[in-house]
């Protein structure tokens, strides 16, 4: 499958988006009660690069609350070719990356889609992960969002270790509390950019992450 042809990013919400998306979310508002705060610091227009932080499969559906943008995100393509599950998906915004392709193709398609004005979310810390604090960061976060001049937006997302278990098959309930950060502007070069700023903004990532996770999960 050709990227061309499985890169369809249709901002508009379609009848199957809304109607997928209100049952998600009713069925959510019932097991995780979540709450929100500082939606605002995601921009209506625009391409945007939603960063959340990673510590359950779960947390792809609570991007669902945190802006009334359609999102897209990556998905492995063998997704799509499952009965049911493929549209699905497709309806949420997931796009298909070849599995097992290289880094780069992941990015190249990443950054197609900020540069067609849309909002993408992009786990920075690139796979899921535990614990309390956020380990070092990949620079492919803050090296798309320079390319394609997308701000970051870092998001915590509190419980959603308890909610879904490494090694769970099914949700259970909890309460999920996610804080919107503020936004990270992307460093700026007219050539390549230095290997030294994209580390300083990553950084920069990092630690607002840690804040936004700490506040969603209440340690300070």
């Amino acid at each position: 499958m050709s990227h061309d042809t499985s890169l369809e990013l249709n901002p508009s919400k379609t009848l199957g988006y809304r109607v997928v998306t209100i049952l998600l979310r009713g069925i959510a508002r019932v097991i995780f009660r979540p709450s929100v705060e500082g939606a605002e610091n995601i921009p209506l227009e625009g391409p945007v690069l939603i960063a959340p932080i990673h510590r359950s499969n779960v947390d792809f559906a609570f991007t669902l609350f945190i802006s009334p943008r359609k999102a897209f995100f990556m998905a492995k393509d063998s997704i799509f070719r499952v009965p049911v599950l493929g549209p699905l998906v497709r309806y949420l915004g997931a796009f298909p990356v070849t599995r097992g392709s290289a880094d780069r193709e992941s990015l190249k398609m990443a950054e197609e889609v900020l540069r067609r004005g849309h909002a993408l979310v992009l786990f920075p810390e690139g796979t899921r992960k535990d614990g309390p604090r956020v380990e070092p960061l990949r620079d492919g976060a803050m090296f798309v969002a320079a390319r394609t001049g997308a701000i970051v937006v870092p998001v915590g997302i509190g419980g959603s270790h308890l909610a879904m278990p490494v090694g769970s098959r099914f949700p259970r309930p909890a309460k999920i509390r996610i804080v919107v950060g503020a936004p990270i502007y992307p460093p700026e070069s007219e050539g390549r950019i230095a290997r030294s700023v994209l580390a300083e903004k990553t950084n920069e990532l990092r630690d607002a992450l840690q804040t936004v996770y700490d506040q969603a999960s209440g340690r300070n």
